[in-house]
């Protein structure tokens, strides 16, 4: 991966690239920041360019032989860690190492629940086990391929568990000669104290909304949603992607919530109970076994969102309203009826049908149920 490849981080760019001009590569560094702004990526860029044959004042050169295994993740000197969930498949990074990259190389931004999806897996959390500080001592104690850097990128370093973390506290204060680690964090703080004392931190911020826009609208997505779905991801390409995929299930989420809110007004405000037939209809559709209960919980979970959102939209305060354009539009007339005397009682229903739902309680029932608060609440 080149540097011209990574969305935005203009800044963290250049002072790496300084630091390799310079000669100044501290042997471990920690790439920290949140889920989706480039960490990973950062640290795979500034490998290929400390290792390039030709590199320029901007970025390696993608055309020697170094850099295409690089962009391959097929260089004998570059080598990767990360969590894996034991069990068939193998119990070391090796045994993944063919799902891993395909992986990094399809999609380019990815999070754990790729990786899980990558390798087949649910409901099991993925580890860095001890067993992995053992093939890492390994791989970095063979001879370099070339006249550049080993280097060892450790993805999720927050994963290690406490024994691999402890073993390679003398690798990393002490790594064989022209070796660099690499460790990429969403949770640094949960690295042992004396891991992060040995790393030197490259903080990595959240991307501006300019540069999430930019690069989703040469995906095609349409100006308008591009600049709300930045707006919305808070710095996270991986989290505007996710919201650009899921925006077909967002609206159809959306015309439930706002039939939700509407039949509930007719009859708390207008005693119209017509609605309230509508109401059991919509309980019943809600609850139907097609839906499937990890769909029923993801709309809860939306509607959640929606209620917070309308209750900031009274506000006026459009830098802290994460709504699309259609969002924005039913809240105008529905804000009002969102208030602090009712806000944390819905939230409460909300989250009380999930749980419900979580322990497979009776949809119809839950469904229902939450509806008669609604209608309670709003009024």
């Amino acid at each position: 991966m080149r540097f011209r490849d990574i969305i935005g981080q203009e800044g963290v760019k250049r002072r790496l690239i300084q630091s390799a001009r310079e000669g100044r590569v501290p042997h471990a560094q920690l790439f920290a920041g949140k889920q989706g702004v480039g960490k990973m990526q950062l640290a795979m860029a500034y490998a290929q360019y400390l290792n390039c044959e030709h590199p320029t004042q901007e970025d390696s050169c993608g055309e020697c032989p170094t850099c295409r295994q690089f962009e391959r993740m097929q260089h004998p000197d570059l080598h990767f860690t990360f969590p894996i969930v034991k069990g068939d498949a193998g119990d070391t990074c090796n045994d993944f190492a063919d799902a891993f990259r395909g992986m990094v190389l399809e999609k380019g931004y990815f999070s754990l629940e790729d990786w899980y999806e990558a390798m087949g897996v649910e409901n099991k959390q993925a580890v860095i086990y001890e067993k992995e500080s053992g093939e890492i001592v390994r791989k970095l104690s063979l001879k370099a391929f070339g006249a550049g850097y080993k280097v060892m990128i450790i993805w999720q370093a927050e994963k290690m568990n406490v024994t691999c973390a402890n073993k390679l506290l003398k690798l990393l204060e002490e790594p064989p000669e022209r070796t660099l680690f690499f460790l990429v964090s969403e949770m640094p703080e949960r690295l042992l104290p004396t891991i992060l004392s040995r790393v030197q931190v490259v903080r990595v911020p959240p991307l501006q909304d300019e540069q999430v826009a930019q690069a989703l609208t040469a995906r095609g997505v349409e100006e308008q949603n591009a600049n709300d779905i930045a707006h919305i991801a808070q710095g996270s390409y991986l989290k505007a992607l996710q919201i650009a995929e899921d925006k077909e299930q967002n609206q159809a989420f959306m015309e439930d919530f706002v039939s939700l809110m509407r039949c509930a007004w007719l009859v708390g405000h207008k005693k119209d109970y017509a609605s309230l037939l509508k109401l059991r209809q919509w309980s019943q559709n809600m609850a139907d076994a097609k839906v499937g209960r990890e769909k029923q919980k993801a709309f809860l979970q939306f509607v959640q969102k929606q209620i917070r959102e309308n209750y900031i939209y009274n506000y006026g305060l459009p830098q802290v309203n994460y709504q699309m354009q259609e969002e924005k539009a039913f809240s105008k007339n529905f804000a009002a009826f969102i208030h602090s005397g009712n806000v944390e009682q819905i939230i409460n229903e909300l989250d009380k049908a999930e749980r419900q739902i979580t322990q497979n309680g009776n949809a119809k029932m839950i469904f229902f149920d939450l509806c008669l608060q609604m209608i309670v609440l709003i009024k």
